[in-house]
């Protein structure tokens, strides 16, 4: 089985998503684009431990922390404690008309499953529904015969919805059969039973390791001892044991001293039913208490020694969840795995065996990460890149790529041109090496130099790549800016219609006029500034001959310099040492546009303009068109 498409509503910074998931996949963007978020719903939806939490969901993951609706005197109502049919329209919400009750927002969290197995096509046999692989979507057309091709499946829809009770005066959360939720008042729920025959199980980077080798519930140990339908009968005695123990008893310690005199004291104010004798124990003495502190201990090194497990290192204890992981994959033969971030203290060739490993040991293998070496263990139909618009709309967008980028390049380029900005929100396409070394270090000791003025690309969330020339750099840009990527380019001088093909897809072009970004450097700084550079460098062997005293003839040897050290460091640590003032005009007006783009003040026609160079502001906006 898998999860083949979930939809959202009013959940966290989502207003509304569908997502459709390939079998296995890895979720990207930007931080604080909405993967943890899917997760997060998928566990709420599917997950058999999640709704024991009480309450299951609070304030903050209604959108927006909305969750009342305003009535028509301005207080806040809330609807009935009642499931909403799946059709209702109720994320819409609008002002009620006269006096009539306004109704208040909930969380949907529905979620498609399909590839069922024989025992799930069993148990939910009356909910089971067709699903259409070609269409992507629920077959619901009259005629039975219509199910009888290969690509219409049983599937079967489950719904989660969450709401404040009024009554209760807190959040209640249930999942159920979205069926039912058409069919008359009392749906049917969805319940932990049904949920362990559909194995999912969410594994957070920063929790599933520190609690993997203990017996709290939901743990990855407690997981695979009900896996196996292992009850351990040792509570009972344990507690026995630990109640004969008493700490510190000996007198010479002094503590029982002191714990003899307290007692003494009570005896003087209380009668002796309401309790005396106080004495020190090693727990609670609870099932509950235990399952908390005990813990398995793992030997370290060639000695005797043992240290608790989650004391080993974090590479070890991620090794650890992964042996685990096989274990409960092995025994349930159908299980869901969504991990977030499994390169977390991890080297890159374990990473990739982490990977492989989960994909071979699960039915669906749903990731998150950062990693470039996690993100090419998938392909580009496997690779979900996610999109949030400031109006809370989530979508997937599909990785197309241009006319003049073959599969293979993408795939020898990956690490070090493309998956710094898949991984992105923004993404300036650079001309060259030069400038994709040079522009991010101005932009860097400009901001150290003014922070009021300037922000360094890092701050501003652009990552910059480099196109490999210029008539690349309108392709690149459209292979962003179709990812939902806000968009820039830095470049020379253009012909025009190079020019207006890169204005096309980018929403902010900075094109100066020099023939080369050396010639722009060189004639917009100060002497004083070359001069200075020119004593500090260790000049090569050819240029010290041809320029006996470089100092004095600085722009002409530094700009023989400058073009030997092409797409090397020459440029990037001249500007390095630059002030403010001696920072070329159009760098330091390009780097406060961008800014401007990014974190807009002001109108955007107020926008700096740029001397001596083509400034073209487009559609710029950090809303991805979904």
């Amino acid at each position: 089985m898998r999860v083949n498409r979930i939809q959202l509503k009013n959940f966290r910074g989502i207003e509304a998503a569908t997502i459709v998931l390939p079998k296995h996949t890895v979720l990207i963007g930007d931080n604080n684009t909405g993967k943890t978020t899917i997760l997060e719903a998928l566990d709420l939806a599917l997950g058999p431990d999640r709704l024991n939490r009480f309450p299951p969901i609070d304030e903050h993951d209604f959108y927006q922390g909305r969750y009342l609706a305003k009535a028509p005197n301005g207080r806040g109502q809330v609807a009935e404690d009642q499931p909403i049919p799946v059709d209702s329209g109720w994320s819409e919400v609008t002002e009620p008309a006269g006096d009539g009750p306004a109704e208040a927002f909930r969380i949907e969290v529905e979620v498609a499953i399909v590839d069922l197995s024989e025992e799930q096509k069993a148990r939910f046999g009356y909910y089971v529904e067709f699903w259409d692989a070609k269409a992507d979507r629920f077959y619901n057309e009259p005629d039975p015969k219509g199910i009888d091709p290969d690509h219409i499946t049983e599937a079967l829809r489950v719904t989660f919805q969450g709401w404040y009770d009024a009554d209760e005066d807190d959040f209640q959360g249930k999942t159920y059969f979205t069926q039912s939720l058409n069919k008359g008042d009392t749906p049917d729920e969805f319940r932990k039973k049904d949920k362990e025959i559909c194995g999912f199980l969410y594994l957070r980077s920063l929790r599933t390791g520190n609690r993997a080798l203990s017996l709290e519930r939901g743990s990855l140990l407690d997981i695979i001892l009900r896996l196996k339908e292992v009850r351990p009968q040792m509570w009972e005695d344990t507690i026995d044991k630990l109640a004969d123990f008493t700490v510190a008893a000996d007198p010479e310690l002094g503590i029982s001293g002191i714990l003899v005199s307290i007692n003494a004291a009570l005896e003087r104010y209380i009668p002796k039913e309401w309790g005396v004798e106080p004495h020190l124990k090693v727990s609670k003495l609870t099932r509950e208490h235990l399952r908390k502190v005990i813990t398995a201990f793992i030997a370290t090194g060639d000695g005797n020694h043992a240290a608790p497990f989650y004391r080993q290192g974090t590479g070890t204890i991620n090794m650890l969840v992964l042996a685990m992981l096989s274990q409960i994959a092995v025994d349930k033969q159908n299980v869901i795995f969504a991990m977030e971030e499994p390169e977390t203290a991890i080297p890159p060739y374990a990473q990739k065996r982490i990977v492989h490993e989960i994909r071979s040991l699960a039915s669906q293998a749903i990731f998150t990460s950062h990693s470039p070496y996690v993100l090419e263990e998938f392909t580009m139909d496997e690779t979900v890149v996610l999109s949030r618009n400031a109006n809370g709309k989530l979508c997937r967008k599909f990785i197309n790529l241009p006319r003049n980028l073959k599969p293979k390049a993408y795939r020898q380029g990956f690490r070090t041109r493309f998956c710094e900005g898949l991984l992105s929100r923004r993404v300036l396409i650079a001309e060259g090496e030069t400038e994709t070394i040079a522009f991010p270090v101005v932009c860097r000791r400009l901001a150290e130099l003014n922070p009021s003025k300037y922000k360094s690309l890092e701050a501003l969330g652009i990552c910059t790549l480099n196109a490999g020339g210029d008539s690349k750099v309108a392709e690149m840009a459209k292979f962003f800016k179709g990812l939902g990527k806000l968009t820039f380019a830095i470049c020379d001088k253009q012909d025009v219609k190079v020019q207006n093909s890169i204005k096309a897809e980018v929403d902010l072009l900075l094109m100066h006029e020099k023939k080369g970004i050396e010639s722009l450097v060189i004639q917009g700084t100060t002497d004083t500034a070359l001069q200075r550079f020119a004593s500090a460098l260790e000049w090569p062997l050819h240029l010290s001959q041809k320029y006996p005293d470089p100092v004095a003839n600085a722009h002409d040897a530094l700009s023989e310099y400058f073009s030997w050290a092409k797409g090397n460091l020459g440029l990037a640590d001249f500007l390095a040492q630059c002030t403010e003032d001696e920072t070329p005009e159009w760098l330091r007006n390009a780097c406060r546009n961008l800014k401007q783009v990014c974190e807009p003040t002001q109108a955007e026609d107020e926008v700096v303009a740029l001397t001596t160079a083509e400034f073209e502001l487009g559609a710029a906006t950090d809303e991805a068109d979904c």
